[in-house]
């Protein structure tokens, strides 16, 4: 079969643990295609290879066979400084648990990848404070995560994510830890994001308006067992 190059593009992927003797197959030869400016679920029962997935496509693991083509370029090609530029340059990740140093101020969490990538300071502030005006948390820069509610922990760790203009956002289960309505409000987030990203003006010809768009634009869905290509 042949797929359409897009963004990220999977070709027969797989992903096995050996433990003992016994082989777990959490990725059964997964064959996707994300174009840039999608916004994706990806649904599932527990066991189905969601976070594999994503792993995979963050450049966090490596398959144990198949191909994953990132903007037209082999992961599996690229030596270890190629794959940590990619993780903190092209991916923004945001993760179920928020993963934010306690001791760190909300800005300062914000700027924690600007650090790896070698941003000085000064540009480091401006950036990290645009990042948090994004998810409208600007009046929360100097607080700590115990002073503040779940959704805004995970507002900051969306602002860390972008803080870098990603090409992709990776989001694991962003609303797992939240009640129903502050979930909502996270979702609403990432809407707002997509709408503010160069691409909405193809989204707004292709439905006929912001208000058509749907949120997810495209659901895919992975099984125990998994098929050869997710719809």
């Amino acid at each position: 079969m042949t797929l359409v190059m897009g963004m990220i593009t999977t070709h027969d992927l797989w992903k096995t643990y050996v433990m003992g003797d016994e082989e777990i197959h959490a990725l059964r030869g997964l064959s996707i295609n994300i174009e840039r400016g999608e916004y994706v679920a990806i649904m599932g029962p527990s066991g189905s290879g969601k976070s594999t997935l994503m792993n995979l496509i963050g450049c966090l693991d490596t398959p144990s066979r198949g191909s994953y083509l990132l903007n037209g370029k082999e992961v599996a090609a690229m030596n270890d400084d190629d794959l940590a530029r990619i993780r903190n340059e092209e991916i923004g990740f945001v993760f179920q648990t928020f993963n934010l140093l306690p001791r760190a101020t909300a800005l300062h969490n914000v700027e924690l990848p600007l650090v790896y990538a070698g941003v000085s300071g000064k540009d480091r502030i401006e950036r990290a404070k645009a990042a948090l005006e994004k998810v409208e948390l600007t009046q929360r820069a100097s607080h700590r995560p115990n002073e503040l509610s779940g959704g805004q922990r995970q507002r900051v760790a969306i602002a860390r994510a972008l803080v870098n203009n990603p090409s992709i956002l990776l989001a694991d289960e962003p609303t797992g830890n939240l009640d129903s309505k502050t979930g909502e409000e996270i979702m609403a987030v990432f809407e707002r994001l997509l709408l503010a990203t160069e691409d909405a003006h193809e989204l707004y010809r292709k439905y006929g308006g912001f208000e058509a768009i749907p949120y997810p634009e495209r659901w895919m869905s992975l099984l125990r067992n998994p098929p050869k290509q997710a719809n």
